[in-house]
Order: structure tokens, then sequence, then C-alpha cells
């Protein structure tokens, strides 16, 4: 990067470095580790001392901009610790020295096999971003506002899915999620109209009661912003401020640009909402997998059960995604059993009954060679 003078310090558009041991980047800035202060503590007394080398390697860099360290308390100066997680506006740096930054602002969570679809209110995620400018934000970054889909079959995780579309704001097929998407465009927005008030000092916090506060950043000229929260997740609050009163619905933050007129509450969404729909398409039966289907699609073939010459005798289950070797999503096991013409339950006329404890998705019974 520096060599193809990519920094701000050389022109470029690269402002903060991050060099990661995870598989994410972002454009304009690297990351020294991440998250490494969440497991250090099973490296003992190593993981300090290899705290202090990444820091020293990253600085020897010369790079002319930032690193910062996400997750890691103790990030020996000068690299900037900054916070990960749902929720930072707690969040606060282990030197004054250093801006409140927020790396990964979670936007949904991972999908899991078995688990139901992650779900975070666009209401929650807007208070979420709020509260942290309210509270002295620098910087937030969303973790992930694109969702995507994981490569071939890979996963970040046991029982993850491949989908990798985090209930972000834009999805997995790189469509707008409304209200999602406008909600948090007109966050910002309000957030943009205290720009001159917000990089000219700290703010002043106030209580306005159990639960309530107000955040207040003025400028050396007498400009003037205000974030008015209430943190209570149930009731409802007017409060006064500035001789003015104000309706603050539960967990919501109110954005006053002026500290007067509220141009925005997080919990006030006049975004619209959308429900996306699927279109079913006949497939012909006759085409192969070569043939164009309308839309582009194309399909494969593949038998069922244990016909194909792969298949192979061992006891047990097996372990699916190894023993499929990533040519193909199923996976069949056969069990034969020959009934003899004297069973005793052919003779007394009752009821036969096959009861089958699994939990594989498809079962197919054949009697006599025929599907039952």
């Amino acid at each position: 990067m520096k060599q193809e003078k990519l920094y701000a310090s050389q022109g470029g558009p690269i402002i903060l470095s991050q060099k990661t041991n995870l598989l994410c980047f972002y454009f304009f800035k690297y990351q020294i580790e991440n998250e490494y202060g969440n497991i250090d503590s099973a490296y003992g007394a190593a993981a300090k001392p290899y705290i202090k080398w990444a820091a020293g390697m990253a600085i020897s860099l010369d790079t002319g901009v930032p690193w910062v360290m996400c997750q890691q308390s103790d990030a020996p100066d000068p690299i900037i610790n900054t916070c990960n997680g749902f929720y930072c506006d707690q969040f606060t740096p282990n030197s004054n020295k250093k801006p409140k930054m927020w790396t990964e602002n979670w936007s949904g969570w991972f999908l899991s096999f078995g688990g139901t679809v992650p779900y975070r209110p666009v209401e929650d995620l807007a208070f979420a971003v709020a509260r942290f400018f309210q509270r002295g934000g620098t910087f937030q970054n969303y973790y992930m506002y694109h969702g995507g889909t994981n490569f071939d079959r890979t996963t970040g995780g046991p029982f993850i899915a491949t989908s990798y579309d985090y209930d972000a704001p834009i999805d997995e097929y790189g469509q707008v999620r409304q209200p999602k998407w406008g909600h948090l465009r007109d966050v910002h927005k309000a957030i943009k109209l205290c720009e001159e008030a917000l990089i000219a000092t700290d703010p002043k916090i106030s209580s306005l009661g159990p639960n309530l506060e107000a955040a207040v950043y003025k400028t050396g000229s007498g400009g003037c912003s205000a974030f008015l929260a209430n943190i209570d997740t149930k009731s409802d609050a007017t409060v006064n401020f500035n001789g003015n009163s104000y309706h603050l619905p539960a967990w919501s933050v109110s954005i006053l640009p002026d500290c007067k007129n509220v141009v925005l509450n997080t919990a006030k969404v006049n975004s619209m909402s959308v429900i996306p729909s699927f279109m079913h398409e006949s497939l012909n039966k006759n085409a192969d997998s070569t043939d164009s289907i309308g839309s582009g699609w194309s399909w494969i073939n593949e038998p069922v059960g244990i016909s194909k010459a792969s298949a192979f005798n061992k006891l047990g289950l097996l372990e699916q995604i190894n023993t499929t070797a990533d040519k193909s999503d199923y996976l069949w096991y056969s069990l034969s059993m020959n009934i003899k013409g004297d069973e005793p339950f052919l003779q007394d006329g009752s009821q036969t009954v096959l009861h089958v404890e699994s939990l594989g998705h498809g079962l197919h019974a054949f009697i006599n060679g025929k599907l039952a």
C-alpha cells in the first residue's frame, strides 16, 4: 500500500490502518489484530509480548496514518483500541489522547442451521448509533452494511449457514432492505447536521430524570447541537430542555442540530417498508443442465438414493461435509430389512407401522421394490 502511495499521508484514500487476523477488509483503514483481546487469556503470559510485538511491527511500517486494535483494552500507544458490538456508547478508549471509535456495529448476526433468521430492528440499530455520537463517539462502522454469501460451502464456524446476509441494510443479493436502509440514511443525515458542533468540543452530559439524558455540544461561535435520550426500554417520557417540552419514546434518541428543533427521533421510522416476495417459474422437465430456462438458471438432475456408483458401506452415521467432499448437498442412507412370510404380525392381520426417528430432510420407503 505504501509503495502504491495509497495512504493519506501520501495523498491517497487510506486514512486509518488496520491489519486483521480475520477475513475482513476495509478499503480506508487497516487494523493490527482483531478481537485478540477476547481470547488472549488462553495464551497466558505470552499474550502481552505478542500484542507489543504486533504493535511495534505495525508502527515500524511508517504508514503515516493511525493503527487500530479492536477489542484490545491494553493496546499500547499509539495504537488505538476500539469497540466491536451491538452498543458502544459506554466504551472508553484506554487513553484520553485516543478517539472513541466503533469499528463493528453489528447490524444483525450469523445465520445458523436450525436457528431463527437473525433480525435486529432498525429502531434499535438507530438508537445505538445516535447514543454513540451523543456520548462523544468519533467514528462508526457497520458490520455488516452489505450482506453477502460465503464462498462455495465455506463458513465462519460450526453449524453456520453459507448465507452472510446478516440482516444488513443491503441484503445478500444486493437489494436495499427497507426500512433499515432508509432509516439509517435519515439518522446519518441528522447527525451530519450537527457536524460543526460535534467536531468542536466534547459533550456536556446532564440528567433529565431517571433513564433520561441530554448531551450538548457547543461551538466557540455560539453554535449548539443536542441529543436527548430515553434509555428506558418500556416507558415513554416527556422532558423539559432549554425551556421547551419534548416527548421521548422508550429506547430512543432525539437529535436537535440547533438545540431546539427535533429533526429525527430514532424510534420514529419515516422510511418506507418493503416486504420482498419470490416469483415461481416452471422448469422444462425435458431440459438438461445445459439448456437455458428463461431466466438464465440451469439445473442438474441428481439421482435420489444410493443408486450411484459412489455408494459404499459404513457402520454408523458420517460427518456430512467431509463425506460429500463438496460434490453434493445430499447424503443418503439406506437400510434394508427382509421380512419372512411367517412373521407373527403378518398372520394376525394387525396394521404394520414403520416408525423412523431421524433429523434428515427426506425419507423414501420402498416395499417389495416399489415406492410406498
